[in-house]
């Protein structure tokens, strides 16, 4: 009777633990971490069925399948995140994120730094929008991009159009347009 009793008990024990709700913060935490090392099947299990990502007029739907083609894309610039903040904010979460990557080096904002409200359905992140950005240089920024796009549309006419392509494609061709501008003479 003992053992049955003591059975039950770590059983019981084995389960609960498994089935711990995050918190908000957690999530995050993960869904940040997650994109950091490269680890989609982690972030799946913190999004919901459907994300939507808001970055100024921007407004990208996507469900699972068609949200790993844009984590795909983002992975191709080599990727780091780091939450410097997250502050609890009614039913949202506010994240203060710095990100690192190579495509952020080339238009000279290195790390780029955003607050973004991050919403939730049943405990899942269902939408970020990108709130703000902190210290941001637009002028090198688009200064950079303009001379990046005009100088592949003139002398690479065939990588054209790989500024909007957000696939995994559409990034390998970001960074072949970045490696030809930067080795022309």
């Amino acid at each position: 009777m003992k053992n049955t009793f003591l059975i039950l008990f770590v059983t019981g024990l084995l389960f609960g633990c498994g089935n711990k709700k995050l918190s908000r913060k957690e999530t995050v935490t993960i869904y940040y971490k997650a994109f950091d090392s490269g680890d989609f099947e982690k972030l799946k299990t913190v999004i919901h069925d459907s994300i939507t990502l808001i970055s100024g007029d921007f407004v990208m739907p996507f469900d699972k399948d068609s949200f790993n083609e844009f984590y795909k894309w983002d992975s191709i610039f080599k990727p780091s995140y780091e939450i410097l903040e997250l502050v609890e904010d009614n039913d949202h979460l506010i994240a203060t994120i710095s990100q690192k990557n190579i495509r952020n080096t080339f238009l000279k904002n290195n790390p780029l730094k955003f607050n973004v409200k991050v919403s939730f359905t049943a405990g899942k992140i269902t939408k970020l929008e990108e709130l703000d950005y902190i210290g941001v240089n637009w002028k090198n920024w688009n200064q950079q991009k303009d001379s990046l796009v005009n100088y592949i549309k003139t002398n690479h006419p065939d990588l054209d159009g790989f500024v909007n392509n957000m696939t995994m494609t559409g990034a390998m061709n970001y960074l072949k347009a970045i490696e030809l501008y930067e080795g022309r003479e």
